[in-house]
């Protein structure tokens, strides 16, 4: 009786115990939200720019170059992971004015996955605009605004500085 239990009880029991534990884990990819967020808040800083005249690119020109005033281009712009859509634009490193807030927009920003269009507050144009996602990372967002009257589009790359 002892050899059957060995025999067959023991491996039936063990291999039971351990056939039954595992678990198929599926990848979940992140979503637009989640890549521009993280999951509470993440900020991005504008690298480049790109101008699209009459479908003649003019390259990719790095912010420090493209003539737009320092304490513009190094602005943080962040957005919030939070059921409202909190957006912060705050001053970088230099300050137009000594006096400014270093939050000096409080806003929303807006998503629509179905055309990856995404609405916000970019400090060079000093305005909020519906921008199209043309690349989105875990490190890097690059948008373009397409101006309805005049064949030439804007496009924007930042960087993320949070990981958070």
């Amino acid at each position: 009786m002892r050899y059957l239990i060995r025999l067959v009880l023991i491996p039936v029991v063990t291999g039971w115990l351990f056939g039954g534990c595992s678990e198929k884990l599926e990848p979940k990819p992140a979503t637009y939200s989640q890549l521009l967020t993280g999951t509470e808040k993440k900020t991005w800083k504008m690298v480049s720019l790109q101008i699209i005249d009459d479908g003649t690119p003019s390259g990719v020109i790095p912010v420090s170059q493209s003539g737009i005033n320092p304490c513009i281009y190094d602005d943080l712009l962040t957005f919030y992971a939070n059921p409202e859509h909190k957006f912060e634009a705050s001053e970088g490193a230099t300050k137009c004015n000594a006096s400014d807030p270093d939050i000096y927009v409080t806003d929303t920003w807006t998503l629509v996955n179905a055309n990856a269009s995404l609405e916000f507050y970019i400090p060079a144009l000093d305005g909020k605009y519906p921008w199209t996602i043309k690349n989105l990372t875990a490190s890097a967002l690059t948008v373009q605004y397409y101006f309805p009257d005049i064949n030439a589009s804007y496009q924007f790359t930042f960087n993320s500085v949070t990981t958070k």
